[in-house]
């Protein structure tokens, strides 16, 4: 008889949580030299793993102190899946001891260099004192080695094993991007309908997610919404009513002819609408969704797909992006942002203020609440501008501070490329007008920033989050294999 194992897939689901892997490295010969250095080595080692965020998994791959371990251990780290390597430098090791590692696996590695002293006590300094605190000796070694088997050069983490806050800052960000390149590779989107109006900059080729990003394009039916929708019960339309009326202001109009208090008739679709988007997401197994749908004029299909803005802000909230205009490309930045726990808003360029040099950046579909400054505002619209339908719009700005946008277009090759820009979202008002904009400055000055993002050829579309994370991003796109550019970085 054969051995013959089967995989339920259908039984197993992807983690939502990154994997993490900590190895040590260290240097066989000195064991026997200066006993109990190696019990000490274990000890930095599980100091080290104590500084790694709670919502992530993590692999102990204990210390390995020649290349025969190297090679065994390698093994293990292959079969375990993991998202990203932290490789701790407790003392010097031979770049033999880790180059089959770095040689193999084809995920993010970073060499941390922590040591336990801010400097030796040089009256009393010995070799024993020295081993423990060459954690940045090997560095440059394996820098070297990296290069020699074609491989990035590994980023860093040096500083102190105590009381050091900017090594707890890159720890949690490095964990952040395998938060996003887990996501990323898991994920499946949801695609329904297509480009508004010929919007070239946005259509796309799904196989090519599945290429740089490991995710799967799933394309999807307005029907499905509209069958969850028919399902809706009227309990769940009265806990949906209270939960948007919790979450959203509802002011009464200001300047905009096409803006009026929400109504009854509006806040009864918005959550009948929600409820059934949020069961159509759930049952779907869906990540996001992108999508734009006329449909019939005077239909269901219509009512159901053009009032979807207050459900896709609450989803987005609740870390399921959903991006308006059949966007998937930025439906990627948003769920990028979201992984990395700054928001991810979908937003455009609008009008400029030049007197007081910022621009207004936001959109008239789906944003992300949980990042708003106060509390966001529903209105009633009896139209939507550019698209068919009318019903309850969504009106907020981002936190007040720095923000962060990112925009992901294809190039001629086939490839993605990533626009960054760091700004700030200023306080001051935004139109009354049903849809969002934050206040956004940008460096040196507005009508240089326009110039320079426009040159880099972004989608009209992007991601806003807040924080500034230009070098995260720059960090992401280096691991997908894609090109990027910090816009704000020109002056």
């Amino acid at each position: 008889m054969k051995n013959v194992v089967k995989i339920d897939y259908a039984a197993q689901g992807a983690s939502v949580r990154p994997k993490i892997g900590v190895v040590g490295v260290g240097h066989h010969t000195y064991w026997g030299q200066f006993p109990g250095l190696l019990e000490e080595m274990y000890k930095k080692q599980d100091i080290f793993i104590e500084k790694l965020p709670d919502y992530v998994d993590i692999v102990d791959f204990g210390l390995i102190d020649d290349a025969e371990k190297a090679y065994k251990a390698e093994r293990s780290m292959r079969a375990a899946n993991l998202d990203l390597l932290f490789c701790d430098m407790v003392t010097y090791a031979t770049s033999g001891t880790f180059a089959v590692i770095m040689r193999n696996l084809n995920i993010p590695i970073v060499l941390v260099a922590l040591q336990p002293l801010q400097g030796l006590d040089y009256a009393k300094a010995n070799t024993f004192m020295q081993l423990m605190n060459d954690d940045v000796c090997s560095l440059p070694e394996f820098a070297s080695v990296a290069l020699r088997l074609g491989k990035p050069i590994p980023e860093t983490i040096i500083g102190t094993l105590y009381d050091d806050p900017a090594v707890d800052v890159k720890i949690d960000e490095y964990c952040r991007i395998a938060k996003v390149l887990h996501g990323l590779k898991n994920a499946h989107f949801g695609h329904i309908g297509h480009s508004l109006n010929a919007m070239l900059d946005m259509h796309f080729d799904p196989t090519m997610f599945t290429t740089f990003f490991g995710c799967h394009i799933k394309a999807c039916e307005a029907n499905e919404i509209v069958k969850e929708y028919d399902a809706v019960t009227e309990e769940e339309i009265n806990e949906a009513k209270a939960k948007i009326l919790g979450f959203f202001d509802t002011p009464d109009p200001v300047s905009d002819p096409i803006s009026m208090k929400l109504r009854d008739e509006d806040l009864y679709v918005a959550a009948r609408v929600y409820v059934a988007l949020d069961h159509f997401v759930t049952n779907s197994r869906l990540s996001g969704l992108a999508y734009y749908y006329d449909g019939p004029a005077d239909s269901l299909e219509r009512q159901v797909m053009t009032n979807l803005i207050v459900g896709n802000s609450l989803l987005t909230a609740k870390n399921i992006p959903m991006c308006g205009e059949s966007d998937v490309k930025t439906l990627i930045a948003l769920f990028i942002m979201d992984r990395m726990g700054i928001g991810g808003s979908f937003a455009e360029l609008h009008p400029v203020d030049f007197e007081g040099d910022f621009i207004l950046v936001g959109h008239d579909g789906p944003h992300n609440i949980s990042i708003a400054e106060g509390k966001p505002v529903i209105r009633s619209l009896k139209k939507y501008h550019g698209k068919p339908g009318s019903g309850a719009g969504v009106e907020f700005k981002i936190k007040t501070g720095p923000i962060t946008m990112l925009s992901i277009n294809s190039t001629y090759d086939g490839k993605f490329k990533f626009v960054i820009a760091e700004g700030e979202s200023m306080d001051g008002p935004i139109p009354a007008t049903g849809n969002t904009n934050t206040r956004g400055k940008f460096e040196p000055d507005i009508r240089t920033f326009l110039n320079n993002w426009v040159k880099e050829g972004p989608t009209h579309h992007f991601s806003l989050g807040i924080g500034h994370h230009a070098s995260t991003l720059v960090k992401i796109a280096n691991y997908l294999g894609l090109e990027s550019v910090v816009v704000t970085d020109k002056k």
